[in-house]
């Protein structure tokens, strides 16, 4: 049996490429019908990407989506129930939000320690010199928030 190796990846900072205006606002309206009264923007600040961006080795920056509170294992198995009786039935509440961190050139999220690995020895000199690797979330989503504009994309 052949073991599949993950293909290397290596970041330039080039990635990514300027996009059509009116193809832009037409995708943002198509998710504002399909998902009423969410979030539909998120705004961070210039200080906290150039922060993220002036790290070592930093080619971008990689966006996640995230949530403020965990389901159960029942709302999880309601999920497959749709949207609708998550919300109602399954009672879940908090708010949608997104983590932003620096990715390296090897295509690897610039991380102080990946979650669940145990320490090692050779971790004895992070623990004495960490890296000041950075992890952000957002500001505040629109609509609603303070700054929220109203343009071509936020269909006002």
């Amino acid at each position: 049996m052949e073991i599949l190796k993950a293909p290397i990846i290596h970041l330039t900072g080039k990635e990514g490429e300027e996009f059509d205006l009116e193809l832009s606002a037409s995708w943002t309206k198509n998710y504002r019908h399909k998902h009423p009264g969410e979030p539909i923007s998120h705004f961070f600040g210039k200080e906290i990407l150039q922060k993220i961006l002036a790290q070592d080795d930093c080619q971008g920056i990689r966006i996640y989506h995230a949530h403020s509170k965990p389901l159960n294992g029942w709302q999880r198995s309601m999920v497959s129930l749709g949207s609708f009786i998550t919300k109602v039935a399954g009672n879940v509440d908090g708010e949608k939000h997104v983590i932003i961190v620096g990715a390296s050139s090897d295509g690897k999220d610039q991380l102080n320690k990946p979650l669940g690995e145990p320490l090692s020895k050779n971790d004895l000199k992070d623990i004495v010199a960490p890296k000041k690797y950075m992890v952000a979330q957002q500001s505040s989503p629109c609509p609603g928030s303070p700054g929220c504009p109203l343009n071509d994309l936020t269909g006002g």
